[in-house]
């Protein structure tokens, strides 16, 4: 039987309010819900249930519709529903999560960095790979939504 796993963020509140301090920072320089569409893409693809919930229902009460956050895990065959920065946004995000041994394509950053001023452009870089990092301390430590 597993054994029962460590909270991170009760053990180390110093690192999770450095974070949250972090992701403040981040949300200066972004549209409330690009941001949102971004932490949900990168939860989905590493398959962090927790932020999934978490960030859909951040998005919900930012004013994003139903539809395009149940399309965020197909957006690239989504048509015209993601505005071409926000599909810009979120391949960025994808080449970021999934890094690989490649790193994120010249053409991926370009597309972003044609949407994007150099400010903007840096905090979504920052959110990408910040809310990896949540993402894996979350899966790493077993944590799941709460039924509502």
């Amino acid at each position: 039987m597993a054994k029962k796993r460590v909270n991170w963020a009760k053990k180390l509140p110093e690192v999770y309010a450095k974070l949250g301090e972090i992701d403040k920072s981040i949300a200066e320089h972004l549209e409330p819900r690009l941001l949102e569409l971004v932490k949900l893409r990168a939860s989905v693809l590493n398959g962090c249930s927790f932020c999934v919930d978490l960030h859909t229902r951040a998005a919900l009460a930012e004013g994003e519709s139903q539809q395009r956050l149940f399309l965020v895990s197909a957006w690239y065959e989504a048509g015209t529903l993601f505005t071409d920065a926000e599909r810009a946004a979120l391949a960025l995000t994808d080449e970021i999560t999934r890094l690989g041994e490649h790193g994120v394509s010249d053409r991926v950053y370009d597309e972003a960095a044609e949407h994007f001023d150099d400010q903007a452009l840096a905090a979504l870089v920052a959110a990408a790979s910040v809310m990896n990092l949540y993402n894996r301390l979350a899966v790493t430590s077993n944590l799941h939504p709460r039924e509502r």
